[in-house]
This record gives structure tokens, C-alpha cells and sequence, in this order.
């Protein structure tokens, strides 16, 4: 007997008849004889049209009354998919995040799950019941309703599955699991039947959509096994590991694992910026007391008057606020023009195969090069290469990199 959380996504509880399907997918592991606990998401576009509410009554809306709505989604799909289970015979009932309870710190709307208390849904377990839990919500020490961001119940799935000391974290989506490449993009790309926890990290970070970043790096921590898996067929998934469960020699013959792109950037150009010790601080430190997170960084040669110029990314949704704050300090940074520019993309290769194999930047840089795709900005890490592009060669710079890394497989992606 195994304990198992299963996460279902927004598409997954989209509707009656997908929550029923969900339902006969839980009834299955049950009588397999596992313990199971559920997490589950609103139904797709549902946060939105509630998110929409909250703007419409009122765009300065108070974040813990916008938490109590937002998080009414995940009630619903929490309450229908209980009843189903139940219909077809399975004992089961909702637990919501304040009756576990979930407990959270920080913001409204960004909370942080700090503890889980396992005592009612362990005594759950025990007794043949399959718990159902509404993702991304929890309670603040104040005991009010709290939810942890966007893309907050895959987090939910892996707190809750660390707390219960589950045999593993399966979290079905409306993808069979994680491919080496965007299937849409690239039709030879090829599924993985594992990826290590920082290469998921790595590729969740630089654009790949199919786990959400702090899911991971919160499995990472906790060592929590997590398995991608379809809603909607029953072909194996991809499972996410530490490194004790890749051989070494597999990850020494795999060079690159993925390759994911993010075209949600944007480009912000600061010319002559005065060339002396804390300019480049008077640059960074605004944006990050407004919490605007900077990627790829480049700082070009000094001019002959004793400036330079400073190029940096930041997500596209925070592009006005950057601007804005930039312009409130230009004073004190001292620039002369602010120049942006949003037709740009990252592309970026991850695997773990890069620590010991040397000459993996110098493909991706010839290659794009043959192709006549100028690289703008670069970062790197142990594990990844990333590159800022001009976004009309997205599609055709993650092919030739697949092609080049050996990736394609001998059909298309089915």
C-alpha cells in the first residue's frame, strides 16, 4: 500500500463530466489499495472571471477579501469532485485549507505554506476515506483565508504530499508529461521518463509551462517524488527525481535534457550610465524594493566620456512598472535615454549532462550563428545556457538547437 497525493489541474475539473472522469481515475488508485489524497484546481478560467470581479467592484481592492473570492474556485471543484467519488462508492469528503489547517505566512495573494497540520486528514487516510483539497489556499495566523499566487495548487500538491510523507506526487495535467521540447514547436521532440529536480527547476524558470517553479523547487527540498501524468490517457508520464535515481552514465550520455523558450520578456536599454563604483546598484536596487524581478544582465564596454550602457530583462508584465520606476530615478542613476524593446524571446538548453561535458555553449552559439540568429544578452548557470533572442527566431532557433543536440526522435511526438 502506497500513500499517493493526486493533483488535478484546471483543465482536468473543467466541467462535470471531466470531474467525473477525475473521479474514476481516483477510484482506480483506491482499489489498488492506496491511500490517496486529492488536490484540485478551479476550473479552468475560473480564477480569471473571479479575478475579474475583484477588479470590477473595485481596482484598489482589499488583497484578503480578493483572496476569499479568488479562492472560492478551488471550493467548488473541492465539493463536486467529493460528491462524485462518493456516488460511485468511494468514501470521500472535502477538507478546506483552514479546516486542516494550511498554514501560511506572508501577503494575501502570495502567501507561503509554513506548516501543514496532517492529524485530521492522517486519521482520514486511516480509515478508507479519500481526502479532497482545494489547492493554492491556506489560513493565515490570523486565521484568515489566504492563497499562494498563480499556479499555487501544484505547490499545494507538494506541501501536502511532504506533509503525509507520501510515496509520491502525481500531477496530471493536459500533457503525458514533460517532453525535450515544445511538441507543438518541434514534432520529433521526445518524452522523458525522468528529469532531475534542477533541470525541471531550470526548465519551469526559462519558460517550460508543464510544473509550476516553486512546486519544484519546494519537491527539490522535501524530496518529493512527482510524477507528470495526462488526465486524459494512460500512457506513462515523466517522473521528477533527485539525482541518486539517474545513473551517472545516463546523465553523461544526455548532454541536454530540454530546451524551453519564454517570449514573455522584455528588453530595457539604459544609455551612458555614468561608469563608477554603485551606478550599476542605483539601477537595480528601485526595482527590486518594487519586487520586479531582473533576468539576463549585460553591461557593455565604457564609452570614452566615462559612461556605458546597461541592458536587462524583465518579465513583460512588469515592463510599465519598470519604466515608471526607472524614470522616478533617473536622477539618481544619472542615464540618458531609456530605450525598451518587447520583441524579444529566451531561449534556453538545460542538462545536467553540462557539468562534466565542455563545449555545449560553443554549440548553441554556432549554431544559432549558421542560422544567422544574433544573440543579445547571455546567462548561465551549472546546468543551463540562456540566451535573449530576437522573437520572430524563436521557433526556428529551438529547432536547429534540438536538431543539433541530438534530441529529435525517429517519429513526431504523437
Amino acid at each position: 500500500m502506497a500513500r499517493i497525493v493526486m493533483k488535478f489541474g484546471g483543465t482536468s475539473m473543467a466541467g462535470v463530466e471531466r470531474i467525473q472522469n477525475v473521479a474514476r481515475r481516483v477510484k482506480r488508485e483506491v482499489e489498488a489499495g492506496h491511500q490517496v489524497a486529492v488536490v484540485v484546481s478551479a476550473m479552468a478560467g475560473e480564477t480569471d472571471r473571479l479575478v475579474s470581479f475583484c477588479r470590477e467592484v473595485s481596482p484598489l481592492y482589499d488583497p484578503a477579501e480578493y483572496d476569499v473570492v479568488v479562492a472560492a474556485g478551488e471550493q467548488v471543484t473541492s465539493g463536486l469532485l467529493a460528491i462524485a467519488l462518493q456516488t460511485i462508492g468511494v468514501p470521500a469528503r472535502s477538507w478546506l485549507g483552514w479546516q486542516l489547517p494550511i498554514g501560511t505566512v506572508g501577503g494575501h495573494a502570495a502567501a507561503r505554506i509554513e506548516e501543514i497540520d496532517t492529524r485530521a486528514l492522517d486519521a482520514a487516510l486511516a480509515a478508507g476515506e479519500v481526502a479532497v483539497i482545494p489547492g493554492f489556499q491556506g489560513m493565515a495566523e490570523n486565521g484568515r483565508i489566504t492563497t499562494l499566487g498563480r499556479g499555487g495548487s501544484d505547490t499545494s500538491a507538494v506541501a501536502v504530499a511532504a506533509a503525509m510523507k507520501a510515496d509520491r506526487c502525481d500531477i496530471y495535467t493536459d500533457v503525458d508529461g514533460v517532453y525535450t521540447t515544445d511538441p507543438r514547436i518541434v514534432p520529433r521532440a521526445r518524452k522523458l521518463q525522468k528529469v532531475t529536480y534542477e533541470e525541471m527547476l531550470e526548465l519551469a524558470s526559462v519558460g517550460a509551462k508543464v510544473l509550476q517553479t516553486r512546486s519544484v523547487g519546494l519537491a527539490m527540498r522535501e524530496n518529493v517524488r512527482v510524477q507528470v501524468l495526462s488526465s486524459f490517457d494512460d500512457r506513462p508520464g515523466t517522473m521528477i527525481v533527485g539525482d541518486d535515481e539517474i545513473e551517472e552514465s545516463e546523465m553523461e550520455r544526455q548532454l541536454i535534457t530540454g530546451i524551453a523558450h519564454d517570449k514573455n520578456e522584455a528588453k530595457i536599454t539604459l544609455t551612458d550610465v555614468p561608469d563608477r563604483p554603485g551606478a550599476v546598484a542605483s539601477i537595480f536596487a528601485p526595482l527590486a524594493e518594487a519586487n520586479i524581478n531582473v533576468d539576463m544582465i549585460v553591461q557593455n564596454i565604457a564609452h570614452d566620456t566615462g559612461s556605458t550602457d546597461v541592458t536587462f530583462t524583465v518579465p513583460m508584465a512588469e515592463l510599465a512598472r519598470s519604466l515608471d520606476v526607472l524614470t522616478q530615478a533617473r536622477e539618481r542613476i544619472g542615464y540618458t535615454r531609456l530605450v525598451h524593446d518587447t520583441n524579444v524571446s529566451k531561449v534556453s538548453i538545460v542538462g545536467v549532462g553540462m557539468r562534466s561535458n565542455a563545449g555545449v555553449a560553443a554549440t548553441m552559439f554556432r549554431t544559432l550563428g549558421e542560422r544567422g540568429i544574433n544573440i543579445q544578452a547571455i546567462t548561465t548557470s551549472e546546468i543551463k545556457v540562456s540566451v535573449l533572442i530576437e522573437e520572430d527566431y524563436t521557433e526556428l532557433a529551438v529547432r536547429v538547437l534540438h536538431t543539433a543536440y541530438g534530441l529529435d526522435a525517429d517519429q513526431a511526438a504523437a
